[in-house]
């Protein structure tokens, strides 16, 4: 099926599991590709197939791709009909109808973007620990690694209507890795490898392609260029609305406190065991039965997000750590008020909440995350007497909760 034609140039097609641009008029090709990958002028068709299904799914095709990219390209080829000696490819999990296009132009300027994108398994940032090393016999497996990463790749396809120079078009891998790394940052990706934020995939890759004629070439493909502005445009609409179909990731998706905490090692039941550690039996059936709400709630999930961000700010030297206590204390305060809907006891939870310098490990910040959700909840729903005394498990005379904090620390 025919999907569109950029520039009278190039035309995009999809058929089964493949999308693939077959060259109009002849265009330099940059591509990460293992086989007719590089700079090349020879090429009439770059693509982008799905090998498999994202989750469990074992196929002739993947072993293939790894072990013998030039065979798996073959066999792909002949599917279709392609010349494989002609042909740069792409491959992936990623279903193809989720696919997205994104187009911008400025006056006789047009640059496309055709992405799939999945990232739920093998998001990672850069430089987290690698899975194998790659030796003269194949892939060596790396220890603690005890399998192989999770499904989860970005690929690009870029064309762009005008010539350009070998530097200009190598600039624009650069660029659109920028706008791809732009969409997990606005996204909070997770990496699955480390407690950082993801920048990418351990597998992404990216396929560039620009018109040859005899017009002068273009020299650069920047952020203060117009090319690298419609590059970055391109890539980052259409990543994002690839991630959307094929993981529903979306920014109001994006909105939980869960999420925002998981890189730490929590998953959901074990973040509602942690908060519910901290409750009587009767709060934590009412927190279980409404954590999907809780933990969703916009202030709630906006100061969790300010205390995650300002963990990694101290983890990347930007904030002292000498700084710790107060800051950490302020913030889960503001998460304890956000629960709780009560913000005239920010002082009393501050100072209940207040960690001691030494607890700045992953899991002292969980806890003191969770400890704060769980402190907001048990006030939620106090019953206060006309003589002004609280029920529940957290008393809210600020002299014996600062008695208790000072035990529990």
């Amino acid at each position: 099926m025919h999907l569109d034609t950029f520039y009278n140039g190039v035309a995009i097609h999809r058929e089964e599991k493949i999308i693939y641009a077959r060259f109009l008029k002849p265009h330099s090709v940059l591509s990460t590709c293992r086989v007719a990958g590089g700079l090349r002028t020879d090429l009439d068709y770059l693509y982008n197939h799905q090998s498999c299904e994202p989750g469990g799914h074992c196929h002739r095709l993947p072993p293939m791709a790894t072990r013998d990219p030039a065979a798996y390209r073959r066999a792909v080829c002949e599917r279709h009909d392609l010349p494989a000696d002609r042909c740069a490819t792409l491959g992936t999990a990623a279903n193809m109808h989720n696919a997205c296009i994104a187009v911008h132009s400025f006056r006789d300027l047009t640059v496309a973007a055709v992405c799939t994108g999945g990232v739920e398994g093998n998001a990672g940032r850069v430089g987290d620990p690698a899975s194998v090393v790659e030796t003269a016999e194949g892939f060596e497996r790396l220890p603690p690694a005890t399998a192989l990463p999770g499904p989860g790749t970005i690929n690009t396809m870029l064309f762009i209507g005008k010539p350009l120079i070998p530097g200009a078009l190598t600039r624009c891998i650069v660029t659109a890795t920028e706008a791809k790394t732009a969409v997990l940052q606005e996204l909070a990706v997770n990496s699955r490898y480390s407690d950082g934020l993801a920048t990418g995939t351990g597998t992404d890759q990216i396929g560039v392609a620009a018109l040859a004629s005899d017009e002068p070439p273009l020299t650069s493909a920047g952020k203060h260029a117009k090319l690298g502005e419609l590059i970055g445009l391109a890539v980052y609409e259409a990543i994002k609305s690839t991630l959307a179909r094929q993981n529903h990731l979306t920014p109001a998706g994006q909105c939980s406190a869960k999420i925002h905490l998981e890189r730490f090692g929590l998953n959901r039941a074990a973040l509602q065991d942690a908060i519910c550690a901290h409750l009587d039996a009767a709060q934590a059936d009412l927190l279980r039965s409404n954590f999907h709400a809780i933990e969703r709630d916009p202030p709630t999930v906006a100061a969790i997000a300010a205390l995650v961000h300002l963990r990694d700010k101290m983890a990347w030297g930007v904030l002292p750590q000498t700084c710790w206590s107060e800051i950490m204390a302020a913030y889960a305060a503001q998460a304890a008020c956000a629960v709780s809907g009560d913000y005239g006891r920010l002082d009393d939870y501050r100072r209940l909440v207040a960690p001691t310098r030494t607890e700045t490990g992953n899991p002292a910040f969980v806890a003191l995350a969770c400890r704060a959700l769980a402190l907001g909840f048990a006030d939620k729903w106090q019953t206060v007497d006309s003589a002004g005394a609280a029920g529940g498990q957290c008393p809210t005379n600020g002299e014996t909760r600062e008695g208790t904090a000072d035990n529990e620390r």
